[in-house]
């Protein structure tokens, strides 16, 4: 039975990683895949991860619509059983569920990867879709840290290392505290209390010293 699997963690715990090495996997076995993904950190129509990984990908867009493009190939003799859709949360509920149609009724296994939550801890609509309709949902096992040695649960928009609440859903960009413009991964505490690795250090007694929590 094809399946639709939903792979979910935060930002830096691994996902598009896992999804290039599912789909070495599978094609290694003969079976015939789509890299599908949308606004990857490393620009258009590439599926990349942060250990250096990358791979051609179709980058989806408003307009995709999964159906349409299995079936085009199909009735072009192209083989495929399985898609891997990486930055799942940007897709559009109605995205995800022509998704979960080429499972129930053309057998394509569909292994999508995303973050479920924004930076104000809102789910991202595809995100929520995949939730409602996955036969499974699978919470990555490599943790992400907080800066404070916890397991990072929340993504937060930085901007000059200060945590913000307000703007746009969707605004591209990486995790580091190089980037003007970023994210960072917080345990809910510290989201809670707005206080990213940059805020901790201004107001540690030690300016390079971080307090750990000794559970």
């Amino acid at each position: 039975m094809a399946e639709l699997v939903f792979f979910s963690g935060t930002m830096d715990c691994g996902k598009s990683t896992l999804a290039l090495q599912l789909d070495h996997n599978h094609a290694a076995r003969g079976r015939g895949g789509i890299l599908f993904t949308r606004q990857d950190r490393a620009g258009s129509e590439v599926l990349s991860s942060r250990l250096g990984l990358r791979r051609p990908a179709v980058e989806v867009g408003d307009s995709t619509n999964f159906w349409d493009e299995v079936v085009r190939r199909r009735t072009h003799g192209e083989r495929v059983d399985y898609l891997v859709c990486d930055e799942a949360q940007f897709y559009s509920p109605e995205q995800v569920e022509q998704l979960a149609q080429l499972v129930d009724e053309l057998g394509v296994d569909v292994y999508a990867f995303g973050i479920t939550a924004d930076f104000r801890t809102r789910l991202f609509p595809g995100s929520a879709r995949l939730v409602e309709l996955a036969d499974r949902v699978e919470v990555l096992q490599v943790q992400a840290l907080c800066w404070c040695g916890a397991r990072a649960t929340h993504n937060a928009r930085t901007v000059g290392g200060h945590m913000v609440v307000e703007g746009d859903q969707v605004v591209v960009g990486d995790t580091g505290q190089a980037v003007a413009v970023g994210y960072e991964v917080l345990c809910r505490r510290h989201h809670m209390r707005r206080m990213t690795v940059a805020v901790a250090r201004a107001t540690a007694t030690a300016p390079d010293t971080l307090e750990f929590d000794v559970r």
